[in-house]
C-alpha cells in the first residue's frame, strides 16, 4: 500500500511559478511510474507528466511542454512538479498518481491540491 500527500499548490499571478510535491508513504517499486494529473472545473481529469521511478525517464503532456519539469528525490521518495510561465489555463486540483502499467489504471492517487492562476 503507497500513501500519496500533495503539497504546494496556491495563487500565483500569470507568468509566476510554482513548484509542487508529492510525498509518497510505502514501498515504491522499481517499475511504478509516478505522474501529475490535473483537473480544470467542469473538465475531465487530464494527464500532465509522468515519470519513470527507477530510471528518471521524463515525459509530458503537450500543453505544458517547456514550462514544467518533473522530477524526483529518491531518498526522501517525493516527486516534484517545477511550473514555470503559469498561464490561466493552468489552473486546477493537481493531483499525484502511481501507476505500475498504463495511466488508465492508476493504482494510487493522492488526495490533490489546489493550483489557481489569476489573470
Amino acid at each position: 500500500q503507497v500513501q500519496l500527500v500533495e503539497s504546494g499548490g496556491g495563487l500565483v499571478q500569470a507568468g509566476g511559478s510554482l513548484r509542487l510535491s508529492c510525498a509518497a508513504s510505502g514501498r515504491i517499486l522499481s517499475r511504478y511510474w509516478m505522474g501529475w494529473f490535473r483537473q480544470a472545473p467542469g473538465k475531465e481529469r487530464e494527464f500532465v507528466a509522468g515519470l519513470r521511478w527507477s530510471s528518471g525517464f521524463t515525459y509530458y503532456a503537450d500543453s505544458v511542454k517547456g514550462r514544467f519539469t518533473i522530477s524526483r528525490d529518491n531518498a526522501k521518495a517525493t516527486v516534484y512538479l517545477e511550473m514555470n510561465s503559469l498561464k490561466s489555463e493552468d489552473t486546477g486540483v493537481y493531483y499525484c498518481a502511481i501507476t505500475s502499467g498504463t495511466w488508465s489504471l492508476v493504482d494510487y492517487w493522492g488526495q490533490g491540491t489546489q493550483v489557481t492562476v489569476s489573470l
